[in-house]
């Protein structure tokens, strides 16, 4: 690492849970809807959320979870084939096999502590923030909002667990669903007496309201009072409140999708500073989590010319611009691969950015301590410290 004694944590890694969590950490009277993963008539592995089959999964997508940077090579080759045939249409994956379960496609140090410790010593980081897997499918599955807070309760008791004998070298972080706002208030009160440093939501809501809708207040009120983080992670969306609604029969195109995957996440945020959660929360801590950090300039200069120089301006529920309440409250994860942070750090400010590895998942390249470097080489000796650790080690209260 470019900073030999730098303390380096990785913002946002993932686990796999396992298939029988819901079973065993549920409460009883919700357990006939737990969530599993059975194998259907297709003979594929699928998602089975509240009795019914995921309809945001695609047929044999649960055994590439875990697979960061795997079959890199057979993709190439796949892509110059059908670029050299002129047949863009048939760029998509290959079809997966019925044998390629959720557990055998698990990465090392996926699924069990004393891997994952084994993991950060072989890469020497100090500490991983952890984030789930299934967690972010299930939610887009259903509509009930009681079902949906035991879900998040059941996972957050597992994930406490798992992480409560790393020595504090895996942080759990809990997962809130904003359903019921009286509920996610009680369970992250709840979570973080039980060891969890923060919550995440995801970036919509079953309600319908907007993030920042004062009818949250009393889940702010606790993050706050508790001291600790609200991160707003991607997860699968249902189609109904999905941004991606323009195009017919363009599903095929995953880079396409997953270059605006960190849109929601975006909108999300934004409503922070629209409905005036910083002026009702001064203390309230916001992070934005995999929706990559170089827009993170142009949005704040964007936000402060609207809010300064135009009469849009008087619907935004705010005392002060809203580059100040970033600086002041908010932190931002850049993906290793990010070349543009350096510089924005200038602007934006040292003590705001994050590195994040999203270990396991598919959709990020496997050689993130070698991209790190590059994204750490320009930075200044505090900017690096701040990017490798500090700024996580700050915004979580860890020591």
């Amino acid at each position: 690492m470019a900073n030999a004694d730098a303390k380096v944590i990785d913002a946002d890694g993932h686990i796999l849970e396992p298939p029988d969590l819901w079973e065993k950490y549920l409460e009883a009277k919700y357990r006939p809807d737990a969530i599993r993963l059975p194998i259907g008539d297709d003979g594929y592995e699928y998602l089975e959320v509240a009795g019914h089959r995921a309809k945001t999964v695609a047929q044999g997508q649960l055994g590439s979870l875990g697979g960061m940077g795997k079959q890199v090579e057979e993709a190439t080759r796949r892509r110059e084939q059908a670029v050299n045939a002129g047949k863009a249409e048939s760029l998509r994956y290959a079809k997966p096999k019925p044998e390629d379960t959720y557990l055998r496609g698990a990465a090392f140090g996926t699924m069990g502590m004393k891997e994952r410790i084994e993991l950060l010593d072989r890469e020497q980081m100090a500490t991983s923030i952890l984030y789930p897997t299934l967690g972010l499918l299930w939610e887009a599955e259903t509509d009930n909002v009681e079902l949906s807070s035991a879900y998040a309760r059941a996972y957050n008791r597992w994930i406490a667990d798992f992480c409560r004998d790393s020595g504090g070298r895996l942080i759990p972080i809990a997962h809130i669903s904003l359903g019921d706002p009286d509920e996610a208030a009680r369970e992250l009160e709840r979570a973080v007496k039980d060891g969890c440093r923060g919550a995440f939501v995801a970036p919509f809501t079953i309600s319908k309201r907007p993030h920042g809708d004062s009818a949250h207040d009393r889940f702010f009120a606790v993050a706050q009072d508790c001291n600790v983080p609200v991160a707003i992670h991607p997860t699968t969306e249902p189609a109904a409140l999905g941004i991606h609604h323009r195009d017919n029969g363009f599903g095929w195109a995953a880079w396409y999708y997953d270059m605006f995957a960190g849109q929601p996440v975006q909108h999300a945020f934004a409503t922070f500073f629209q409905l005036g959660v910083f002026d009702r929360f001064p203390k309230l801590k916001v992070v934005v989590l995999e929706a990559g950090a170089g827009w993170i300039g142009y949005f704040l200069d964007r936000a402060d010319a609207i809010f300064t120089g135009t009469p849009i301006a008087q619907t935004v529920r705010l005392k002060e611009k809203p580059s100040y309440y970033f600086k002041e409250r908010c932190y931002i994860s850049a993906d290793p691969d990010e070349r543009t942070i350096a510089g924005l750090m200038t602007h934006v400010g040292e003590d705001k950015f994050f590195w994040a590895s999203d270990y396991p998942h598919p959709d990020h390249p496997g050689n993130y301590l070698e991209e790190l470097q590059g994204l750490v080489a320009p930075m200044t000796e505090s900017g690096r410290r701040g990017i490798l650790g500090a700024n996580v080690a700050k915004a979580y209260g860890l020591s």
